[in-house]
């Protein structure tokens, strides 16, 4: 009896990790209008152990990379989104960065967390930030090719280990499950007028700890470019994050200024 109370439990808390995916891909492309498609996911391979779905034996990004459907798929339309993960209940939700959609730049974890301290230190505002036990991705305002060439030049070095996802790029987000653990918010998306912008917490779909708010409200004593729609989480400039990222993450990669790409 205990064995099959068991069994029930856990397909109950599946069945739960499912509809909250299912619900934060739904907002995510609905409310925000940040364009989404189903990640390839993870497979069994023998036992509890759990590998990629696609082609490549060393996958760098474990379940939380487009596949089929490719990248360019991604959309924001809420019937497409609604079969998908009909269909792939398991998952992860990748944005599909650039364009109108949020920009991010990524590190490890442990850089990002200095990262973040200093940002606190400094009294510097920072977006939505996207967590696995590996990596850490900070969500910026859309920026060109030519914006980032600029920032990046100024710099006398950039650490390999530290990444931009702008034009053609990707990111897993909350609560997707990965091949380096379940996604979550770091730092949960906030409204345009500040922290306490008049949303109210909403927990569950999005791994928690997010905010909705009114678009009555999403400008109020914030730089309109800032957002990209009127219901959206407010984004900080790439300009205003890269030196203190480059520094933090310095000493993360690998001799020679690479690194082994981990998510």
């Amino acid at each position: 009896m205990r064995e099959i109370l068991g069994r029930r439990r856990k397909l109950s808390l599946r069945r739960g990790d499912r509809s909250a995916v299912l619900s934060a891909a739904l907002a995510y492309a609905t409310e925000w209008q940040w364009p989404v498609l189903p990640g390839v996911g993870l497979r069994a391979d023998g036992g509890r152990v759990r590998r990629c779905s696609c082609p490549q034996p060393d996958c760098a990004a474990p379940g939380a990379h487009p596949f089929d459907p490719g990248l360019l798929a991604a959309t924001t339309d809420a019937k497409m989104v609604r079969w998908w993960w009909t269909n792939r209940p398991d998952a992860p939700v990748v944005l599909a960065t650039g364009g109108r959609a949020p920009c991010a730049v990524s590190l490890p974890a442990v850089a990002g967390a200095r990262a973040l301290a200093a940002f606190d230190r400094a009294g510097i505002r920072l977006g939505p930030v996207v967590a696995t036990p590996t990596r850490w991705a900070l969500l910026v305002a859309p920026y060109s090719l030519e914006v980032l060439g600029e920032l990046l030049h100024r710099q006398d070095w950039v650490p390999g280990s530290l990444l931009f996802h702008g034009d053609g790029g990707f990111v897993a987000l909350p609560p997707s499950p990965t091949g380096a653990g379940r996604v979550r918010w770091e730092r949960a998306p906030q409204p345009a007028g500040g922290p306490d912008g008049g949303g109210e917490s909403v927990k569950g779909a999005f791994g928690g700890g997010i905010r909705t708010f009114r678009a009555d409200r999403a400008g109020r004593g914030e730089r309109k470019e800032r957002t990209t729609g009127p219901a959206q989480p407010w984004l900080p400039d790439v300009s205003s994050l890269v030196d203190v990222l480059v520094e933090e993450t310095a000493g993360t990669g690998t001799p020679g200024g690479g690194s082994r790409l981990a998510y």
